[in-house]
């Protein structure tokens, strides 16, 4: 099944190279294509090669286009406006980093071109944290203790990797730390808890396939995140 791509529009190549390096680690399977810069090396936008990495990126699924500022915008927008099917790729109104790294890991959990919008877009709200978590989990949540080991803690791969595994999954599902707690589905939430290595998280799950997502949790966090 094909996935939603990502192309991102940048006023510099080497910061959108970069930034599609950064989402493809986080999304492996995801096709992020970079359209930064003038055809001569410049800083700028040009319109043909946003056109041609619209088309590259597309494989069925749907394109989501991000931009950096300013004249980015008129150029992603003119470029999808050009298209045989204009419905086949939308610009998101989102922060450039933040908003590349939460669509990719969208797509590539499956989702669609409106729920790969929506999660770049929620990026740029404060990060869903709740401050007030009951110290023990509310009735019909199960939950799960466990030590982070990995060098790097809930950092950005590793909180990649734990959203993808509950990706499609019938259940929600958070991460406390202290008195903080944070939606596990969101990679910029997890990350905003600042979870390091040899920190003590809890793990709550509700829904019909609450085991089975902290049976997955627990597997990501005992092999240290792949790392």
């Amino acid at each position: 099944m094909s996935k939603v791509s990502l192309v991102l529009v940048s006023h510099s190549a080497k910061l959108a190279e970069g930034l599609a390096e950064l989402a493809t680690q986080m999304a492996p399977e995801v096709s992020v294509v970079p359209a930064g810069g003038l055809p001569e090396g410049g800083l700028g936008t040009d319109y043909d090669a946003v056109v041609a990495a619209v088309q590259r990126a597309d494989s069925g699924a749907g394109v989501v286009l991000l931009y950096d500022l300013g004249s980015a915008q008129m150029t992603a927008e003119l470029a999808v406006e050009s298209l045989a099917d204009p419905e086949a790729a939308v610009v998101a109104d989102a922060p450039f980093v933040e908003g590349a790294v939460a669509a990719a890991v969208a797509a590539q959990g499956g989702g669609d071109r409106m729920a790969v919008l929506a999660a770049a877009a929620k990026a740029g709200a404060p990060p869903d944290l709740d401050t007030s978590a009951d110290p023990e989990p509310p009735a019909g949540v199960r939950s799960l203790e466990l030590t982070l080991t990995n060098d790097v803690g809930l950092h950005a791969r590793p909180a990649a990797l734990l959203a993808r595994s509950l990706a499609g999954l019938a259940a929600d599902v958070s991460v406390k730390l202290g008195d903080q707690e944070a939606d596990a589905h969101s990679v910029l939430a997890l990350m905003s808890l600042g979870a390091r290595q040899g920190d003590r998280i809890e793990i709550r799950a509700r829904g019909d396939q609450a085991a089975e997502a902290l049976d997955r949790v627990k597997s990501l966090v005992e092999r240290d995140f792949d790392e």
